[in-house]
């Protein structure tokens, strides 16, 4: 961690937070993007790991997350917005081409930034989300009142859930819910909160010192932007692009335990290859034992399969 150095950029009128580790002004350059509820510092293995081996390193906060300043409207923040950022840093950095590596949420933004700027990408490794096909997302149409994702889209009802606790508990409750390989769904008498109880313990992958910093940064932040980008974002007839292939090789990291292979469609649309048909150099490397946060959970292992194919690509 001692290597990771961090900085605030202007960006489209607001400080972005940048943590960056690896020196070498001249190394290709690896920009690492964030899911929920992460911030920079779910990627701080890889950081270190990528940086080691000789490459520059480069984690924002998301605008609204962590120590990143919120937009004005946090209501009104779209995934473009996302991507727009993203271009913004790399300009100001002054990066003309970078691999991108993606968790949740994150590859919806990696790949759209593939398919605006496709010269600007050299790569890109997602993690648990592969590119999705063109059209709305509507897995709440396959699932019960009392999917997660539907309950902290309507509005006001996971601002009432979140607030009866700190913001370090709200992280703990999701990191739980998330490292388990079921959809969270409550009932009707319950919230999304009230599936975990007290006494249930972290994942063994992560520290009362990680919940920590999540938690000091959540509370900083709030989820007003997060519960907008990914969550009511989707809700807004959010369409993911019409494309007709990323041309940039791909790596999809998935873990065989991750919850999101229970969404409607999902595992046969990874199995049977048919996210190659929208990415035609993709590769799919399955760990047996992921969870959602496999790169926290088996870095080694995560950081490995992302060497391999940095250097196959560089």
């Amino acid at each position: 961690m001692d290597q990771i150095e961090h900085k605030f950029i202007k960006v489209q009128g607001l400080n972005l937070h940048i943590a960056e580790a690896g020196a070498d002004a001249d190394a290709h350059v690896v920009v690492f993007l964030h899911g929920f509820p992460e911030i920079w510092y779910s990627w701080r293995h890889q950081m270190v790991g990528v940086a080691t081996a000789g490459f520059r390193a480069i984690a924002p906060d998301c605008r609204g997350y962590g120590l990143s300043d919120p937009p004005a409207e946090p209501e009104k923040t779209s995934f473009q917005d996302m991507v727009d950022d993203l271009l913004a840093i790399l300009d100001h950095l002054g990066l003309a081409k970078v691999f991108l590596v993606a968790k949740d949420f994150g590859a919806l933004t990696a790949y759209m930034f593939a398919i605006q700027h496709q010269e600007r990408v050299s790569g890109v490794i997602t993690l648990g989300v592969p590119i999705l096909p063109p059209g709305p997302i509507e897995f709440h149409k396959y699932l019960p009142e009392g999917f997660y994702i539907s309950r902290w889209q309507e509005p006001g009802r996971a601002e009432a859930d979140f607030g009866r606790l700190d913001a370090k508990t709200v992280v703990r409750n999701i990191y739980i819910l998330f490292s388990r390989s079921e959809i969270p769904i409550a009932p009707e008498n319950k919230e999304i909160m009230d599936l975990v109880s007290d006494s249930t313990p972290l994942p063994p992958w992560f520290t009362e010192e990680d919940l920590a910093a999540y938690g000091a940064l959540y509370e900083k932040s709030g989820f007003r932007t997060a519960l907008q980008v990914p969550y009511r974002t989707l809700r807004e007839n959010f369409s993911t692009p019409e494309v007709t292939a990323v041309k940039v090789p791909a790596l999809l990291i998935m873990g065989d335990k991750d919850y999101f292979l229970k969404f409607p469609g999902i595992e046969d649309y990874i199995r049977s290859g048919k996210a190659k048909d929208l990415v035609p150099n993709l590769e799919i490397m399955h760990l047996p034992e992921g969870s959602h946060f496999v790169q926290e959970q088996s870095p080694e292992e995560v950081n490995q399969l992302i060497l391999t194919f940095l250097n196959k690509h560089v």
